[in-house]
């Protein structure tokens, strides 16, 4: 039996023991994905697919940080395009079949997901959350939502401003029932609300269509409860980002550091000149951040707040309430905030943003 002395002990040891932490080192970056896949909407620029259209992807590809970070550790980055045609249905299916691990998208569809058995949470908030609109044409004489009983509406299904319709109409006591309902998508309802075929359109893009002369809006949300409005948010499919909380985290730290720079009012001009890269006049992409009354900086505000938490409470309980999704869901299992928190502690944020509370808006 060889026996090994102290001295020799004292200098096998160390070197064995950093020899098996790098073999666990390379175990673990072995089990790792090849990829982070995260969807995004993508348009047409010369002919090519473009995934740039959001001023958050925008500055994540143009950094480089998360691209690098992952390359770091054997993993690559790919962006998954989708068409704004039908988002919520395209990333829903590419989450279900696990072709996406992170998708920045509405509240509805992912509703939707989880009531399906597919287990998605908020990673990252996104703002205050966005407006939605009812238009008419521009010679219309409705000024209402009652107004409009018994005639022609034009509403794409499923999609996240489906529920501030829905609260809306429910405001005023009328269902789906007393409309003459037209499930079709956002451009097609455009072009019928045009050649006057339905007499009312619900949408979340307006500003273009009244520049255009299509229709005029007679209500938004911006005149609603602060949790009557579309809220799109980084949303991670729950399996990788228990399975893989490293690689979460460089995803969430990349959003933050994008939603920090886009915050700053020296970057406003360029975050206006992203959004026109799909073709949006400036006019509109500037009215768009304008018309809310909601500051450059809190714009960008990522935190998980009370209205935050109390939009996915309320949204749960009225989606479920109106038949929107099959079962009840647990509003707190929708949202994981720990991602953010590391995020915001790593980049010295945690006193950047003001959390925002339902007194405060207004609620």
């Amino acid at each position: 039996m060889t026996t090994i002395k102290p001295a020799a002990a004292a200098r096998i040891f160390p070197a064995l023991m950093a020899a098996l932490a790098t073999l666990a080192g390379e175990a673990a970056a072995a089990d790792w994905p090849a990829e982070v896949r995260i969807a995004t909407s993508s348009y047409q620029d010369n002919g090519k697919v473009s995934v740039r259209g959001s001023a958050l992807t925008h500055r994540i590809i143009e950094e480089g940080w998360l691209e690098a970070e992952l390359g770091k550790r054997g993993v690559k980055l790919a962006w998954f395009p989708i068409t704004p045609g039908d988002t919520g249905a395209s990333t829903n299916e590419a989450f279900a079949s696990h072709r996406i691990d992170f998708a920045n998208y509405g509240d509805l569809p992912s509703l939707t997901l989880n009531a399906g058995g597919i287990k998605t949470q908020v990673i990252v908030p996104s703002g205050p959350g966005s407006d939605t609109y009812l238009l008419v044409p521009p010679d219309s004489q409705d000024k209402s939502i009652l107004d409009l009983k018994g005639k022609r509406v034009s509403l794409h299904r499923g999609r996240p401003w489906e529920l501030g319709f829905l609260r809306l109409i429910d405001s005023q006591h009328l269902g789906y029932g007393d409309f003459k309902m037209f499930n079709i998508n956002p451009q097609a309802g455009a072009s019928a609300l045009s050649a006057g075929s339905v007499d009312a359109l619900y949408t979340n893009g307006a500003f273009l269509l009244e520049e255009k002369g299509v229709g005029k809006i007679i209500w938004s949300t911006k005149d609603a409860p602060l949790d009557w409005k579309m809220r799109a948010e980084l949303w991670g499919a729950a399996d990788f980002t228990g399975k893989y909380p490293e690689l979460a985290q460089l995803v969430a730290t990349a959003y933050v550091k994008a939603a920090y720079w886009a915050s700053q009012e020296a970057n406003r001009e360029e975050v206006i000149k992203i959004g026109t890269r799909n073709g949006t006049p400036e006019s509109v992409v500037r009215r768009g951040y304008d018309d809310s009354g909601v500051g450059w900086k809190d714009r960008w505000n990522p935190l998980f707040d009370d209205v935050v938490y109390a939009h996915y409470r309320h949204t749960v309980e009225f989606a479920t309430q109106k038949k929107l999704v099959g079962k009840k869901l647990d509003p707190g299992q929708l949202v994981e905030p720990k991602f953010l928190q590391a995020a915001l502690k790593e980049l010295k944020l945690e006193g950047y943003w003001t959390p925002r509370s339902l007194v405060a808006a207004g609620r």
